[in-house]
């Protein structure tokens, strides 16, 4: 019985993942020949199927881009660095992006060490630094065994210097993807997709404005109160909006 399920499973995962790849291709042909909303219909049910990968987001940012719809392109070009936070090409074209936007907002300045540091943990994602730990934790066990059955000296030498470089970043992959994944969770990045957004001193229409922001502006949000969120800028510039206005980019 047992077998029959995994066969039954095994056989529905195939299924699902042909489907996938011929959606894909056709979303690809359909973008190709000029058919833009075809190739969104086609690239969004493949996210519908439960798969979320950089290159279908990518491309879905690069549809919306051509159809000057710039705050979809920006979000699915953030939802697939999100996923691989290292490809140039997706920031590449996220610039453009935002070029098209209405509001300038300065990051706000790191110190040199800072940024050297967010340079480094940041440039894969926390799955992929968890990746990098395991692989380089099983090149130090290759290592020790080397160490341990390697005949000659000068062997056993180079096998235990590899083993020991290999622990040392096994242990610092391990780090950087646990403080990636806290920062992961910890920030909740959105993009807002109303042409125009009046942010409140309080969670109320009544409040004061304190600034508006545009399409295609990312916040982070900090809060949620009823129908409101409260956001950051990246200017470090603090207020609430209504919940509709903005979409989450982690909702995978």
């Amino acid at each position: 019985m047992r077998k029959i399920i995994f066969l039954i499973i095994t056989m529905i995962s195939f299924w699902g993942t042909a489907q996938n790849e011929q959606l894909f291709d056709q979303a690809t042909q359909a973008y190709n020949e000029g058919k833009y909303n075809q190739a969104i219909e086609n690239y969004k049910k493949i996210i519908e199927n439960g798969e979320h990968s950089a290159a279908v987001y990518f491309n879905l940012g690069n549809t919306y881009y051509k159809l000057n719809k710039i705050a979809p392109s920006i979000y699915y070009y953030e939802k697939s660095l999100l996923l691989d936070p290292s490809d140039q090409e997706v920031k590449n074209n996220l610039g453009f992006a935002r070029n098209m936007t209405l509001d300038a907002i300065e990051q706000m300045p790191e110190t040199g060490v800072g940024r050297i540091l967010s340079n480094i943990t940041g440039f894969m994602s926390y799955d992929q630094w968890a990746y990098t730990a395991i692989i380089f934790m099983l090149l130090f066990v290759l290592g020790y065994l080397g160490y341990y059955f390697l005949t000659y000296s000068s062997q056993k030498r180079i096998a235990f210097i590899g083993s020991i470089i290999s622990l040392v970043v096994s242990l610092l992959a391990v780090l950087i993807a646990y403080t990636e994944y806290a920062n992961y969770k910890s920030e909740q990045p959105a993009i807002v997709f109303e042409n125009e957004v009046v942010v409140k001193s309080e969670p109320n229409s009544r409040s004061q404005e304190t600034f508006r922001i545009h399409e295609g502006t990312k916040v982070f949000v900090l809060d949620t109160l009823s129908d409101w969120n409260k956001i950051r800028l990246a200017d470090g510039k603090t207020g609430w909006l209504p919940s509709q206005d903005i979409k989450l980019l982690k909702d995978f």
